[in-house]
């Protein structure tokens, strides 16, 4: 018999390919023995910020002593970045090993995510974890995490993405996203806009589920010297360090420290030595992440208009630099306009590059964009090109930023492996 290539098959399915609903997840689940009802779990949705308030509460739940699951979208650079346990990603072998176990029992097409969603609960469950957590891939109410019933769910804010499969309105995506609220749960959120908040209270009160917010119920502030206090539901602590660059940081690190409130008062304590360490040790990849000191180089997923919001603000405030050098790309199904029109005025140089993935936006549609808003561009056909092309621009003092979309970092650490260090200087070969 052949031996299954898990990269082949995965690759096979399509990863564009995206389905709303739970029939399909449920019923390959159901064919596996439910392996995501043998753990806990907490879930975390959002427009932005998901993915770090995630990786901060597996990294508190780990420095407490418990064994950690953690489900995240999208990798990077390889697919099992997405599938981790006490921090350290699935190993190949057992990556192969789960995949071989989901596909030998599908007996329906699967698509890319429910594959790898099914995948990462069957080893969790053969680690024996104590809890998961699970970062939304798209949405909430019909995503394929949305078959566990968390402890807590998470939903860290709510802007315009995915318009085609959540909605055109702010409202109607929050319906979306607020699906991961379950009858007589607990939700915490870090919404502000008003309407949102109602369709959060209406759903809330419709499942008998409790509702906390940021800036109401949860407080966080960031002194001077750097250091955090947070005053939360039924805990205060001092003097946090959260190492995740930007001043956005606080805010799903407040999320985070929520979620762990709710979930200590159902069988998972966790003590304030374990909330410091926690959060002092965690990191999250492509987020104001700096891959070089000489020159100063930042990758950023901003990947939609509200995270390029965030991206501006941070770029502002919370670096010191003479010149910015952008390199940008995006996926044609973003409002790539919007973030252009946001972000440009902010560079002095601008560098555009041309995504390998089918669903990128054309390089010639955004030159043309900045062109007609009256700004100039590099253009570059990949990513290789257009660091090469920001380090002969960069002078002392200068700072090179790539933002603009996952895949764009995910290939500009494909090509660079070695600039994951903070220390090592960018080498073009």
């Amino acid at each position: 018999m052949k031996k299954l290539d898990p990269a082949a098959y995965i690759a096979s399915l399509n990863i564009d390919s995206m389905r709303l609903g739970l029939t399909a997840i449920k019923n390959l689940l159901l064919s596996l023995g439910n392996p995501q009802n043998s753990y806990k779990s907490i879930v975390v949705a959002g427009t932005n910020g998901k993915g770090s308030t995630a990786a901060m509460i597996a990294s508190v739940l780990q420095c407490a002593g418990y064994k950690t699951g953690l489900y995240t979208s999208p990798h990077l650079v390889n697919v099992r970045e997405r599938i981790a346990v006490n921090k350290k990603e699935i190993s190949a072998n057992d990556f192969s090993r789960v995949i071989s176990t989901v596909k030998n029992t599908i007996n329906a097409p699967a698509t890319y995510f429910e594959v790898l969603t099914a995948a990462a609960f069957v080893y969790f469950q053969r680690r024996e974890i104590d809890i998961a957590v699970l970062e939304v891939g798209l949405g909430g109410r019909l995503d394929a995490t949305n078959v566990c019933r968390p402890l807590v769910s998470v939903i860290t804010n709510i802007g315009f993405d995915h318009k085609a499969y959540l909605g055109n309105s702010l409202t109607a995506i929050a319906g979306e996203k607020a699906g991961i609220i379950k009858q007589r749960g607990v939700c915490v959120t870090a919404v502000k806009q008003k309407k949102v908040i109602e369709v959060l209270e209406k759903i809330c009160l419709r499942n008998k589920a409790s509702l906390y917010r940021l800036g109401k119920d949860i407080r966080i502030q960031q002194r001077k010297e750097g250091l955090v206090t947070y005053t939360g539901l039924y805990n205060t602590f001092d003097n946090l360090i959260i190492p995740l660059l930007g001043s956005h940081q606080l805010e799903n690190a407040a999320m985070a420290l929520a979620a762990l409130e709710i979930a200590g008062l159902k069988g998972f304590p966790v003590d304030a030595a374990a909330i410091a360490d926690g959060l002092r040790n965690t990191k999250w990849p492509a987020r104001l992440e700096i891959i070089s000191r000489q020159p100063l180089f930042v990758v950023d997923g901003a990947h939609n208009p509200a995270g390029i919001s965030v991206l501006y603000r941070s770029l502002k405030k919370d670096f010191s630099y003479g010149r910015l050098i952008l390199i940008f790309s995006a996926l044609a199904d973003k409002d790539y306009r919007k973030m252009i029109k946001k972000i440009a005025p902010l560079a002095d140089r601008i560098i555009l590059t041309q995504l390998q993935t089918g669903r990128a936006v054309k390089v010639a549609d955004m030159g043309n964009y900045l062109k007609k808003i009256g700004y100039k561009a590099i253009i570059t056909k990949n990513v290789r090109m257009s660091i090469a092309r920001a380090l002969e621009l960069a002078r002392a003092g200068d700072m090179i930023c790539a933002a603009g979309s996952l895949y764009l970092i995910g290939e500009l650490k494909q090509a660079f492996p070695e600039l994951v260090s903070y220390d090592k200087k960018l080498q073009i070969e």
